[in-house]
């Protein structure tokens, strides 16, 4: 939960690990109900604007180019031809942004149940939203799941699930069924990329989610780490699913010549965050 108190904190309490994170913010901006969710904006003092979603931080001005760079770059750069992508969620634009700066990309299809969240990404993080109008990028408010299930057989090369926590609009985007869709849809050389959560204190749900993506067909898997300080832990992960064959790096040669600039992704950073703690290594292999 979250609560704006006479100090100007603003707190969300992780009662799972007895942990607490809190921004100060100097007001609230702007609050919406959509049918699916409660969405609110602050200002903060040192983080720029923040967006919260039923009462769970999502993002701040400061450090929201770590999740949406690691989200994107390592799976472009680890398919060997990306051409169409695929986003699910994503509703603040800043994962559609990064997939766009790859100039190989032909068309990506961005589906977020919830519109408010990009209209309010719009007014609030317009810096994220600055490539909404793209010719290549087609936005969908609509439900990625039955988007998923409906897609042609074989016809994406990259799918980005940028989902809130599994729960909410979001939780049926951690399971099984949802996987099996996605394998479907994938071409041979397909991968699939979705945020998952922090190693340190969602263990349970990083390895339910891996087992479900083994199980619905998916031929390896490969989590990274990257930092996250909005988020619980301030460590964050996301994991990479391959249709076909194992993982065997990525276009490195390519990602040093990138024509884009980016604030924390390069060569050493996407090598790096392969590495993983003996403690992750262990519950993975149980």
């Amino acid at each position: 939960m979250s609560v704006f108190d006479d100090k100007k904190w603003l707190t969300e309490v992780f009662a799972d690990s007895g942990s607490v994170f809190g921004l100060a913010i100097t007001r609230k901006l702007d609050e919406v109900q959509s049918p699916f969710q409660k969405i609110a904006m602050y200002e903060t003092t040192h983080f720029g604007n923040l967006m919260v979603i039923d009462d769970v931080i999502m993002l701040s001005s400061r450090d929201n180019f770590l999740y949406h760079e690691m989200l994107s770059h390592p799976v472009l750069f680890t398919h060997p031809n990306p051409k169409n992508v695929v986003i699910i969620g994503g509703g603040d634009c800043g994962t559609l942004r990064e997939v766009l700066k790859h100039p190989g990309v032909e068309r990506v299809t961005q589906i977020d149940i919830d519109e408010q969240v990009t209209r309010m990404a719009e007014k609030y993080f317009p810096e994220l939203c600055a490539s909404n109008n793209d010719p290549r990028a087609t936005l969908k408010f609509e439900d990625g799941i039955k988007f998923m299930r409906e897609a042609a057989p074989g016809s994406i090369d990259v799918i980005i699930v940028d989902s809130t926590d599994p729960i909410g609009p979001g939780e049926g985007l951690f399971n099984r069924a949802f996987y099996t869709s996605c394998v479907a849809a994938l071409a041979t050389d397909g991968i699939l990329v979705q945020q998952s959560e922090s190693p340190l204190i969602h263990m349970p749900l990083l390895k339910a989610m891996r087992q479900a993506m083994s199980d619905a067909g998916f031929a390896s898997l490969q989590t990274l780490n990257f930092p996250q300080m909005v988020y619980p832990s301030g460590w964050w992960t996301c994991t990479l699913a391959k249709k076909n064959g194992e993982f065997n790096g990525f276009r490195e040669a390519d990602a040093a010549a990138a024509p884009f600039s980016t604030e924390y992704y390069n060569v050493e950073v996407h090598q790096a965050a392969g590495a993983l703690p003996n403690f992750v290594k262990k519950a993975f292999a149980e």
